[in-house]
This record gives C-alpha cells, structure tokens and sequence, in this order.
C-alpha cells in the first residue's frame, strides 16, 4: 500500500508549484494584471497551508511539525516575497523609463512642429509631411492663385463679381491672436478690404441703390506702379425703416459645438441679435445634429422671453445633419414668407457636415432654388478645429447671402447689431463690375484679390450670370495696380505685331486711363441697369500721401494679405512699411478696428521674423535643406 505524503513533503511541493507560478506570471503579464495576480496567489499560499493542516488532522494527527523545518519555511517565504517585490519594483521603474522616453520624442516632434508649421517672409516653408510629420487637415481654407499681370493692349477689360463678405479677415485674426499665421494663399484679400468701412459718398438711393467713386495714386507696392481704388457704397437704412423680416435661426448643436467659442457664443450672439428685432418680425429656430428639430416656430419678435428661453435649452451633441435642417428651415421661412419683407434663413455653424444627405450639389441646388423664391442665406460661421471655411463661403454667395466668422462677442456685436441692416436686407443683386483699361496710357494691370469671383466678358452682360450682392449700407472696396505705358519696364513682352500708338489712326482718349461700368438688379427685377464712370489721368495725384486716410488705409489692409499669402508681386514691400502705411491712415476710426488691424500687423511681423530665424537656425544646426519647388506649400 502506496504510503501518503507526509505534512513537509506536502507543503515543500505545494509551495514549488506557486512559487513557480508566480515567477512565470511576473515575466509574462502587464503592471496592472501582476498586481491581481500575486494577489490571488497569495490567497493560494494561505489556502495550501490551511489545506496542510487539515491532512494534518485527518491523517496523521500525531505528526508535529519540527520549529526549524517551519522558520526555514518563514524564510524561504520572505526570501521569495523579497525577489516577487524586487521583480515588481524593476518593472515600474522600466515602465517609467518608458513614459518619459515617450514624453522627451513627443516634446521633441511638438518642438519641430513649431519650427516648421510657420509662415515667414525670408525664406520659403517646408511642408510637414516633406519632413517626416503627418498632421491631420482638419480646417479646411481654399488656396487662391492670386490674378497675374495683364497687357492692356492684348487684354482691355477685367470683369468681376462684387463680394461683400469678411469671413476671411476675422479668421485672420484668431490666427494672430493664437500665435500662427495662415497657410499662402488662403487669405482671400477682399475680406480683408471689405471688413472695413470707408467714407465713401452716399448715393441718391432714388436714381440708384450705391454710389462709386475712384482714387489713382502711385503704389506703395512698387516705385514704378500706380494704385487705383474702386469704391461702392449703398444707401443706408434705420432699423425701423428695414421693415418686416422672416428670419429662421438654423444652428448646428452637433457634438462639434461644444466648445466655449462654438454654441455658447452663438447662444449669446443671436440674444444680442433678438434684441434688435420688433412685434412686426417673424422668428424661427430650427436645430440640427444627429437630426433636426423644430426648436421655435414663428414666435414674434419681440417675445423676448420665448426667444431666450429657447436660445438657452440649446445643448450640443451628437453628428452633424446639417442638409436635413437646411430642408426644414426653408419649409420654416416659406410658411411665415412676408411679401415685400426680409426672408432668410441664418446658418450658424462650424460647417462639420459630416452624416445625412450631404452631396454639395444637391445643397446648392436647393440653395439657389430657395434664393428664387425670395429666401435668402447668411452663413455666420464659429470656432477653429474642423472649421470649413470654404463651405460657409460658397453657401452664402449661392444663397445671396452674406458670410461673417464670428470669434468674438465684439464680433457678434458688429455683424448682428451695428451692421444689421446689410447683414440683412439687400439692396442691389449680380453687381458686376467691368473696366477697360486704355493701352495708350495704361501697358499692365492686375486686380489684387477677387479671385473666386472673376467673370468672363461676355457674363457682364448676361444677366442669367449670378453675381455678388450688396447690403444696406454695405461698402465694398477693390484695387488694380497698373503701369503707365510711358514709364516703360513693363513685366511682358510687347507684340510684334498690332496697333502702334505712334501711328495717326490711334482712337484712344488721352485724358482716361480707363472705363467703369457696373451693372446691377433690383431684389425684386431680373434685368439689369447700367452705371458708368470714366476714369481721367488728371483724377490721380503725384505722391501716396496726398490720398485720402482711406486710400492709405485700402492699400495697407491689401498689402498685408499679400504678404501672407506671398505674392511676388511685392517687390519693394516689406512689414516695416506696411507699419509705417497703417500708421499713416488710422483717421477717425470711431469702433478701433483700425487700430486692432495695427496690432495685427506688429503681431504678424515679429511672428514672421521668429518663424523665419527659426527655420535660418535649423538649416545652421545641419537640418535637412529645403525641399525642390514642388514640395514647398
């Protein structure tokens, strides 16, 4: 008969098979499942020896344990627990060599990012992906090709499209204030000139919606070039001479909304908005995010209480269907329509369309359908991050509308309460502008921004062609450069062939430099009137500083995008003189934006200088050389 195992052989095979357990379990599992582990072979070891003393009393209750056998157990257990805490403690500290390893290659790739992710004037920008850095596009801004330089003898005319939008500059602007500049060419210019108001005369609003006037002086861009400035202004309105508006509040409260400067700003800005309206108006509120829903259904505008109220159940989350509330809010605007009112939808949103039926197409078919029917769309556009410019941009100028980005209160305050009625009501649509140039007196020109917005010929006089629209009160602001043909250094080549101005068959005047014609419909006509300006040679002054605060102003706001956007054209303009230029035409500027622009600039120009002498020092310390051509942004 086979005989049992006594109490020490028991516990010295038991104890071998957790011990052994326990060393594998170290090498093999996670910080976090080591410390479960031991944990449940510590329980093992209690029950094993608990196990030893009922055999004990079973079996041979008459075996006693000898004390030596049991403290060489005690310290071999303390031995043991000693390697498992030793093992355990050379773990942790592995693992922490690890984190901060991670933590020095993380601050080391932030570091490079901020090297290379700049914008300078003395030396191009590489890409982040040319240098071994993914970064995600999660803000979307259109490149524009800025206009080249044409002959006026080849190509007399330049025809585009007015825009009266200022998406572009406030964005700008949140960028500066955060440290960065935007990436070349995505500043649309005309934004940047149309933010701002300028004195120009009023028209007589009974023989046409907007007045236009021109001013020549020489450029402060190039020593050669003179500067001509067109200006729009339409005829303005009180709040209580707007009339009846339908408005129709479509906001986003998607999940993408949830930031301090995206819905609770709107939240705020559109209680602002609400306190300019009256009895007579309409307000509705559709919401928008994994679907869309009817928040407010024609309340009257002076149900201040209904309005805020419902403004602050608001809450943000969920994916954005943003063309499923656009469907919504235009049934909205069609059954409280006011003939002869204000109808328009208001789309408040980052532009995260992201879910639902969102074929651009599609949207703008609708858009345009809508615009039709009378109802119009503003886009007000909020917060960085997944921010679609682009989108917002293109909506509004399809549903002749107006876009503004909206990043602060001060902002809110402009767009909403100051300028309300051109945020609101229009005044002129498919405002087209045409000038030909002479090219006895005039060898080159070239428009400085309009770019999305340049028209063929012929669109001029086709009034099917959509073009801008132009608010109450709106100004809108657009320069040439150009070259008189007696200076010489022209950039092009002249023609072999063609007319020779020194023949005596030239019909050119030589008292105009060139002719303004602009075209425009009535909201409620869908033909066209014709405006026309000649341009004379003897309108233009010999020196920059005997324009007008605004001519200064105008050139300075346009050289500044330039320089973002790194035109070549630029030969002789630098941020010193846009310093010194803004400097000289601050004039009365009653709200500080002119001012705010100089802070601007001084903010761009050291952040300029850094980006550039930080990308000088990598190239000094042995960094990879700049990239061919192509692989510069």
């Amino acid at each position: 008969m086979e005989q049992a195992p006594t109490q020490q052989q028991y516990l010295s095979a038991h104890h071998f098979s957790i011990v052994s357990l326990a060393r594998s379990t170290l090498c093999r599992q996670s910080a976090r499942n080591r410390v479960f582990l031991l944990s449940s072979l510590t329980l093992a070891i209690f029950f094993g020896l608990s196990g030893c003393s009922d055999k004990q009393s079973d079996g041979d209750k008459s075996l006693v344990v000898h004390p030596l056998t049991e403290q060489a157990e005690t310290v071999r257990l303390e031995s043991e627990q000693s390697k498992t805490l030793a093992i355990h403690k050379s773990e942790e500290l592995h693992q922490l060599k690890l984190v901060q390893s991670s933590e020095r290659l993380i601050d080391a790739s932030l570091a490079a990012k901020h090297v290379i992710n700049t914008h300078y004037v003395a030396a191009p920008i590489a890409s982040d992906a040319w240098y071994g850095i993914k970064q995600p596009e999660r803000n979307r801004f259109e490149k524009q090709i800025q206009n080249g330089i044409m002959v006026a003898g080849e190509i007399p005319i330049s025809t585009f499209s007015i825009d009266v939008d200022t998406g572009s500059y406030s964005t700008l602007r949140r960028m500066i204030k955060e440290g960065s500049l935007p990436e070349k060419g995505t500043i649309r210019i005309e934004e940047m000139l149309n933010y701002f108001t300028y004195d120009y005369p009023l028209p007589n609003k009974n023989a046409a919606p907007f007045s236009a006037t021109t001013e020549l002086a020489p450029s402060p861009y190039n020593d050669d070039m003179m500067l001509l400035r067109i200006g729009l202004k339409g005829y303005e309105l009180t709040k209580s001479e707007l009339g009846a508006s339908n408005l129709v509040f479509l906001l986003d409260v998607s999940g993408s909304m949830a930031s301090a400067d995206k819905l609770p700003l709107l939240q705020t800005a559109l209680k602002m908005l609400t306190q300019q309206l009256s009895a007579q108006d309409k307000v509705s509120i559709v919401v928008y995010a994994g679907a869309a829903g009817v928040v407010l259904d024609g309340a009257s505008g002076d149900d201040i209480q209904a309005l805020t109220y419902a403004l602050e159940q608001l809450r943000a989350g969920g994916s954005t269907n943003g063309s499923q509330g656009i469907l919504q809010a235009y049934q909205l605007a069609q059954k409280h329509f006011i003939q002869g009112g204000i109808n328009r939808v208001i789309l408040a949103t980052d532009g995260d369309f992201n879910v639902g039926v969102t074929n651009f197409d599609q949207l703008i078919s609708l858009i345009e359908k809508e615009k039709q029917r009378g109802i119009g769309l503003t886009t007000l556009g909020f917060g960085m991050d997944n921010y679609n410019d682009q989108l917002m941009e293109q909506l509004a100028d399809k549903g002749n509308g107006h876009y503004a980005y909206i990043d602060t209160l001060n902002e809110a305050r402009k767009v909403l309460v100051d300028e309300l009625s051109s945020t609101l009501l229009t005044i002129a649509k498919d405002v087209k502008v045409q000038i030909e140039f002479n090219p006895a007196l005039v060898s080159e020109y070239r428009l400085i921004g309009y770019e999305n917005r340049m028209l063929a010929r012929e669109d001029f006089n086709n009034d099917k062609v959509d073009a801008g629209e132009i608010g109450a009160g709106h100004t809108m602001t657009a320069l040439y450069e150009l070259r008189y043909a007696e200076t010489g250094g022209m950039t092009n080549d002249k023609l072999r062939y063609g007319y020779n101005p020194q023949t005596g068959q030239e019909k050119y005047s030589r008292e105009e430099i060139a002719f303004l014609k602009l075209r425009y419909q009535l909201p409620n006509e869908n033909k066209s009137q014709l405006l026309t300006y000649p341009i004379r040679i003897d309108q233009s002054v010999k020196h920059l500083n005997q324009t007008s605060d605004d001519f200064r102003f105008a050139a300075a706001v346009a050289g500044f995008g330039q320089l973002l956007n790194h035109s070549h054209y630029l030969h002789q303009f630098d941020y010193t003189k846009l310093s010194t230029l803004t400097r000289s035409a601050l004039g009365d500027d009653t709200f500080g934006y002119r001012h705010e622009f100089m802070q601007l600039v001084d903010t761009a120009a050291v952040l300029a200088q850094s980006n550039a002498a930080a990308i000088n020092q990598s190239i000094a310390h042995g960094d990879k050389p700049f990239p061919p051509e192509d692989k510069l942004h």
